[in-house]
């Protein structure tokens, strides 16, 4: 056992012997040079990689947030424009709507204007109709007088006797200075010499006939005064119907306009907080996303500086490894020199 182990630690030794006398050959401190060199390069190259790779992905993540804030954008800008259509909408309807009640106002008022004048109409028929019944009055009784009367006047004075609708509407006894004898008819009386007998035989046809005028001209007189008082009693109460009416209709329009105006406020103070709430909620998005770039830049960053420390330190350790190795070359060589060599193949080995 104790041979082996000798055995054994000998191979050990002559393995690393050879190692160091492998490492201490030209060819291999050139190769390992070269290697050494490949391995820095292929650690540079990948750096730069890796950096051009991070900026890509910076400028696409920039491209990508700047996609998402235009299309935030853009959608804001339909949203408004959809808003802004419905507003404009909701007003044309409103417009409409009171368009629409003027229109229906108008044309009560219209209707109420043709009543009101169908009804002036029908009193000045009824005006009318009353006064052609005055005329048929006034003729009449014109007509009795002229045609009636002065045929009895004559007839009576032939007797002798006095009455009151002669000719001219003056007795025989020349009392015609007296006054007009028809008032004494329409009176009752019976003339200036009242005790006559003759006189008062002679009012007896005229007295009821004109007290039955005096009647029907009383009633219709009485029967206009009413009906005119009817009429301005009903204008009146229509006048005061309308001004209750106009005033209520103003008083429904101003409580429809307010309550549309107070619908109004509501609903364009409802848009300012959703306005509000998006335009929160879009801070927070890009504010979020920005600070994920920034996490993401810096995380990169520090993988940078991280790549490039242990690229500075590898550079480090092969830059102290080939000052080695070149100090043992020329410790080598300089034995080499020491030793007799001539200068011709010392001067090959250091250019190799």
């Amino acid at each position: 056992e104790l041979e082996q182990e000798q055995e054994r630690e000998r191979r050990e030794l002559l393995e690393r012997a050879a190692g160091i006398r492998l490492e201490q050959e030209d060819e291999m401190r050139q190769l390992n040079s070269l290697l050494l060199s490949a391995r820095c390069s292929s650690i540079l190259d990948k750096q730069l990689a890796e950096k051009r790779q991070i900026q890509g992905e910076l400028r696409a993540e920039e491209q990508r947030l700047e996609w998402l804030m235009d299309s935030e954008r853009e959608k804001e800008l339909q949203l408004q424009e959809e808003l802004e259509r419905r507003r404009k909408q909701e007003l044309i309807s409103t417009k409409l709507e009171v368009q629409q009640q003027m229109e229906q106002r108008q044309e009560q008022r219209a209707l109420r204007a043709e009543q009101k004048f169908q009804e002036g109409r029908r009193f000045m028929e009824r005006l009318e109709q009353m006064r052609r019944e005055d005329r048929e009055v006034r003729d009449s009784r014109r007509e009795f007088g002229n045609s009636g009367g002065k045929g009895w006047g004559h007839r009576r004075a032939g007797l002798g006797l006095w009455w009151p609708w002669g000719r001219g509407g003056i007795s025989e006894r020349g009392h015609g200075a007296a006054g007009d004898p028809r008032e004494w008819g329409f009176q009752g009386l019976g003339g200036p010499e009242e005790g006559n007998p003759r006189d008062l035989g002679s009012q007896g046809f005229g007295v009821p006939r004109n007290r039955a005028w005096r009647r029907r001209a009383l009633q219709g007189e009485r029967r206009r005064a009413e009906l005119l008082q009817e009429l301005q009693r009903g204008r009146r109460e229509q006048v005061t119907k309308r001004r209750q009416q106009l005033a209520l209709a103003l008083q429904q329009e101003h409580r429809d306009f307010l309550t549309l105006l107070s619908a109004q406020q509501e609903q364009l103070a409802r848009e300012q907080e959703q306005q509000l709430a998006r335009e929160r909620a879009q801070r927070a998005h890009a504010e979020a996303l920005r600070e994920q770039i920034r996490e993401s830049r810096q995380r990169r960053q520090r993988d940078r500086t991280a790549a490039i420390e242990e690229g500075q330190r590898e550079l480090a350790r092969a830059r102290e490894r080939a000052e080695h190795l070149a100090r043992v070359g020329q410790q080598k060589l300089q034995r080499l020199r020491d030793s007799g060599l001539p200068d011709r193949y010392c001067a090959l080995v250091e250019r190799k």
